[in-house]
Formats: C-alpha cells, sequence, structure tokens
C-alpha cells in the first residue's frame, strides 16, 4: 500500500521499484498460505487470502503491460540502414576499472550513438581507442558520479550542455543526423536518485524528468529521450512523463528489460531508458551482459517511419520558441 502514498520521500518511493519481487512474495504467501497447516479461523483465513489476492491483482495490472501479454505502444518494424539508428546505453558505475568489457561490447555491436554515465576522467581515458571510429564526441568527465560521454558515428549538427536542476548535474541536448539526412533530437538525462545519501526526496529526480517532457511536447520533430532515469517504467512519475511527452515506451508489450541491479539477481528492475516519439518504430532492444557495473547496457535499433508528427499540438510558432525559452530559463509551474 506504501507507494500509493503520494509523498517524494526516498523510503515511500523506493517501493515503487521491486513490482515482480512484491507479486513473487505475494503468490508464494498464496500457495503457502494454502499447502501449510494453520490455525487460522476461516474469518483470518478468507481476509488474509482476499487482502493477499487483492494485492497480486492490483500488481499484475501494474506488470502484465510489461511483458508479451501486454498492448505494444511502438510497433514493430524492419531496420532500414538510412533511416535507423543503433544506441547503446550504460551506466558505467564510476569505481569500475574493467573499460575493456565495454569497448569489446562496443566492437560487438557497432552501435551509431553511445550514451555513458557516472563517467569521470578515467572513464574517458580508458575509452580513448573508441574516438578512432566515433568522430563526434561531447566529453563532460565529472568525480560526482554525473559524468557524461557521448560517442557518435552520425553527424551532431548541434548541442546543448543543460543544467535543469543542479549545477553539478547536467544533461544533453543534441540534434543528430541521420544517414538519409533527417535530423532528429536526443535528450540524455541522468536525474540523481531518491537515496538517502544523495537526495532524500525525489522531488529533483521528478522534477528533470518532466521538464524534458515538456521539452518534448513541443518539438516538432522525431525526438529520443535516453539514459539512466533513476526510476522504473511503471512508475507514476515515468507515466505522468509518457503522458505529458507524447512518447513511447518501447517495453510496453515486449517486457520488462530489467538493467539494474546487475549484481544481485532478486532485486532487478528497469532503470535504464529510450523513450520515443510516435516518429519512430522499434527494429529491437536488448539487455547485454555484465561490464563490470552495477547496471548492464540496453541498446535499442529505432527506424524513423515519420518525418513530421502528425498529432495535434497546441503550441505552434512564436508560442512554441516563447515556451521554449521558459522551460530552458528554468520557470516554475506557477509561472
Amino acid at each position: 500500500m506504501i507507494p500509493f502514498i503520494k509523498w517524494n520521500h526516498w523510503w515511500i518511493r523506493v517501493f515503487d521499484y521491486p513490482r515482480l519481487q512484491k507479486l513473487t512474495i505475494i503468490l508464494t504467501l498464496l500457495l503457502l498460505w494454502v499447502v501449510l497447516p494453520h490455525e487460522a479461523t476461516q474469518k483470518e483465513l478468507w481476509t488474509f487470502l482476499l487482502l493477499l489476492a487483492a494485492a497480486a491483482i492490483f500488481l499484475l495490472i501494474k506488470v502484465i503491460p510489461f511483458s508479451p501479454f501486454g498492448k505494444k505502444m511502438v510497433e514493430t518494424v524492419e531496420f532500414d540502414e538510412t533511416s535507423s539508428i543503433h544506441i547503446l546505453i550504460g551506466n558505467v558505475f564510476q569505481p569500475n576499472t574493467q573499460h575493456p568489457l565495454l569497448i569489446k561490447l562496443v566492437h560487438e555491436t557497432n552501435p551509431d550513438l553511445i550514451f555513458l554515465v557516472e563517467t569521470d576522467s578515467h572513464w574517458e581515458k580508458g575509452l580513448k581507442s573508441l574516438e578512432k571510429d566515433y568522430k563526434h564526441l561531447i566529453k563532460l568527465p565529472l568525480d560526482n558520479t554525473y559524468g557524461l560521454l557521448l560517442y557518435s558515428k552520425l553527424e551532431i549538427i548541434s548541442h546543448e550542455i543543460n543544467y535543469l536542476i543542479d549545477p553539478g548535474i547536467p544533461s544533453l541536448d543534441l540534434n543528430v543526423k541521420l544517414k538519409n539526412g533527417k535530423v532528429i533530437k536526443i535528450h540524455g538525462i541522468h536525474p540523481t536518485p531518491p537515496v538517502p545519501t544523495q537526495n532524500p526526496k525525489s522531488t529533483d529526480r521528478d522534477a528533470e524528468i518532466l521538464m524534458v517532457g515538456k521539452k518534448v511536447k513541443l518539438l516538432d520533430k522525431p525526438a529520443l529521450v535516453i539514459g539512466d532515469l533513476n526510476d522504473v517504467a511503471w512508475s507514476y512519475t515515468t507515466e505522468l512523463f509518457l503522458k505529458i511527452s507524447e512518447m513511447a515506451d518501447p517495453r510496453k508489450g515486449r517486457g520488462v528489460f530489467n538493467t539494474f541491479h546487475a549484481k544481485i539477481p532478486f532485486l532487478r528492475w528497469p532503470l535504464d531508458h529510450v523513450f520515443l516519439s510516435k516518429h519512430f518504430g522499434l527494429v529491437s532492444i536488448k539487455v547485454h551482459k555484465s561490464i563490470g557495473s552495477d547496471h548492464f547496457p540496453i541498446s535499442m535499433i529505432a527506424r524513423l517511419t515519420i518525418e513530421n508528427n502528425t498529432n495535434t499540438k497546441k503550441a505552434n510558432g512564436d508560442e512554441k520558441k516563447e515556451a521554449r525559452e521558459k522551460i530552458n530559463r528554468g520557470l516554475s509551474n506557477e509561472d
């Protein structure tokens, strides 16, 4: 019941994460309660069974969309060399020193664009060999676990480095040209998690995610939002982000694709994301083997299927420009 409380304290929001784990525990309790002998009265028995069953049904409703039984938000399309983009995303875990594992994965998968978070100067040096094949670079190595490295074979037309919430936490906003000449927008973010050691509340994380959602909403061209969002795919914040931005989650109708925690099998959930505007179809999505981090890398191939957004937009021309400027200035909702 705790996630129903809308407080933003970390010890509340942390219970958003383990949906599958809670479902497993509840189904196990139901089975044990039925099979094992007990001294409960009929009233106690049925009360307990009904409560567990209600909880199980609620969790199933939340989890089923992230399974092959759910409805796909993004259609499956065939690969096309000129209109597709292959992206590899990874939280490398800053103290991790196994740079060769990531380099090997890059050589095996050959992505067009690589977006890495928690990268410091040691990671920048350790991945220097990638710069031979990836000529377009954005490097922001930091020692505070919020460094960013982006490598691209595709031309980066322009880019901005933003500090949407915290002056120590950067995010990227770039325009990338596909091989067919079409330009797409990519937002790369890594907001702070709601944990007592870093930020005891989820306010900053939620605000950054939703600010990017509002920016995407105002775009008139294809867009991707990628990165370690420190939030699960089924949370209230992520659902609100999808509603605001009108983007789609390729996990829905396909699977959970857990990326964290790589070293604790029972405690795994989807923290690293690729969200697509409705201009795209999905060719493939895959979680890769460990690179020594506490996150698994995840890759996606998306194909541009619609050049212009046919959805109705509330803002146009000057209104869009003005709204973008307001968001970039970090104005509050009241403003």
